[in-house]
Order: C-alpha cells, then structure tokens, then sequence
C-alpha cells in the first residue's frame, strides 16, 4: 500500500512517470522505500533545499501510523 501511494505521487510530480519504481526494502531498521525514477527528474522528486522529498515523507509517515519509513530516491541508473 505505501508502495503504491508513494508511487502515484512521484509519477504526478516528475516528467518521465513510466521510469518510476518504488520498492519496499524490510532490514534492520525497519521498513525502507527505494523510489527509482529518471535522473532528469531526480531535482524535481527532492525539491528545492529537499522540501518535495519532506512532504514525501510526512505523507507516507502518516499513512503508515506514524510509524517512520526510510526513503531513498536514486536514479534508475543505480541498479
């Protein structure tokens, strides 16, 4: 479920929405969401001083009870 919210708001942002992949990672510190989209589109997903990536985040923290969820947004170059 976070994948696929997480998912439908970086495709509304970037210019390439087909290059985005959003993956669920579970490790040692909890849950971590890996968003892969295309590097044009890498300034547009972190926002101006990461503001777009925080709000990213607050949302998919809220959806998930409040319960912190890593995100890590690469490239899709970094395979």
């Amino acid at each position: 479920m976070l994948e696929e919210a997480l998912g439908h708001l970086v495709r509304g942002i970037v210019d390439h929405p087909d290059d985005v992949d959003v993956q669920m990672r579970n490790g040692r510190r909890g849950k971590s969401l890996d968003v892969r989209v295309h590097p044009d589109d890498m300034g547009r997903v972190i926002g101006r001083g990461g503001r777009t990536a925080t709000a990213l985040r607050t949302v998919i923290t809220a959806l998930n009870d409040d319960r912190a969820v890593r995100i890590d947004f690469l490239d899709v170059a970094e395979r």
